[in-house]
């Protein structure tokens, strides 16, 4: 079983993808075995600091294997390598459903 989060702007499947890792709005949380996903908003969008770590502890929590975002910050890049989370970055301007599509294939 894998974890898969994608960072979304809105919490429907045709919501934009949100290339922000540590401020994005929500995060879609895929379970790629039975193909069902939730949205979870984040909490710490509006942190002063440390916004970036805070949500990487979030994924470690949420025992999460892959995260797809456009962009990550030093300080949760590292932590991220530290517990072998797989980090995707993509520039697509896409929607949440497409790549979950791709994800499918």
């Amino acid at each position: 079983m894998s974890n898969i989060v994608i960072t979304s702007s809105g919490n429907e499947l045709t919501s934009q993808f949100d290339k922000r890792f540590g401020r994005a709005e929500w995060f879609y949380l895929l379970d790629s075995e039975s193909m069902k996903g939730r949205f979870i908003k984040n909490e710490f969008i509006d942190s002063n600091h440390g916004a970036g770590t805070k949500v990487a502890e979030l994924m470690i929590e949420l025992k999460v294997d892959k995260i797809i975002s456009g962009d990550f910050g030093p300080k949760a890049k590292e932590l991220l390598e530290k517990v072998n989370i797989q980090m995707v970055i993509i520039q697509d301007s896409t929607n949440i459903k497409e790549i979950v599509d791709r994800i499918v294939v």
